[in-house]
């Protein structure tokens, strides 16, 4: 479930630029997860993650939505500002604090979660268009779980995104700061994270030589 989440927060990080728009990154996150479960056994294989997502399953795994705009405020306003997109009416994407096609300068979280809330599976358990997808017994393994989330704030560039989050992140990292390894680390194992490395020094921020491994 880690690696479900890790990886949708990675397919994320990796499309964010100027002219996306935040509902489409959102659905990647939801396709990534429902990737993830299919594959570990819990959704059936054979199955279309297109057919999936039209039928609002990631809203089951995923129901909070991707993240929010950062400014002044930790949840900034400006997410449903006159003249941008509307919220939607979709389960899902309803949740989403924004509908906003990025631009150059805006920061956001980028915070996709994959949970197991047992109301929410017996809804699903309960809708045939849902049921279809998924192997109840299988699905049974993970009650009681929780699930989870990873959150990193993110700035939107010119030509892509900077992750300003530097938290571990890859397995080894978090493996590594939790056996007592230094952190930052000497190496970057996760380049596609595009974490900028820095930390602070009496006040002031430091950029960090943190090489990407052979």
């Amino acid at each position: 479930i880690y690696e479900a989440v890790l990886a949708a927060q990675v397919a994320v990080i990796g499309m964010m630029k100027p002219g996306v728009v935040w509902t489409d990154m959102h659905r990647t996150a939801e396709r990534k997860i429902l990737e993830h479960l299919q594959a570990g056994g819990v959704l059936k294989n054979g199955c279309s993650i297109d057919d999936m997502v039209d039928a609002d399953l990631g809203s089951i795994f995923m129901p909070t939505g991707l993240g929010h705009l950062i400014g002044l405020d930790t949840h900034d306003v400006g997410g449903y500002a006159q003249g941008t997109p509307a919220r939607s009416n979709r389960p899902g994407l309803n949740k989403l604090r924004t509908a906003r096609i990025l631009e150059e300068g805006m920061v956001l979280t980028v915070e996709p979660g994959c949970y197991f809330i047992d109301i929410l599976l017996n809804t699903a358990l309960a809708t045939p268009s849902q049921a279809k997808f998924i192997n109840k017994d299988r699905l049974g393994q993970f009650r009681g779980f929780g699930g989870v989330r990873l959150e990193d704030g993110v700035l939107v560039t010119r030509d892509g995104c900077e992750n300003l989050t530097i938290c571990p992140r890859a397995v080894s990292e978090v493996l590594g700061v939790m056996s007592g390894s230094p952190w930052p680390p000497e190496k970057d194992v996760m380049p596609e994270m595009k974490r900028n490395w820095t930390t602070r020094d009496k006040g002031k921020m430091i950029k960090l030589d943190v090489p990407v491994v052979d």
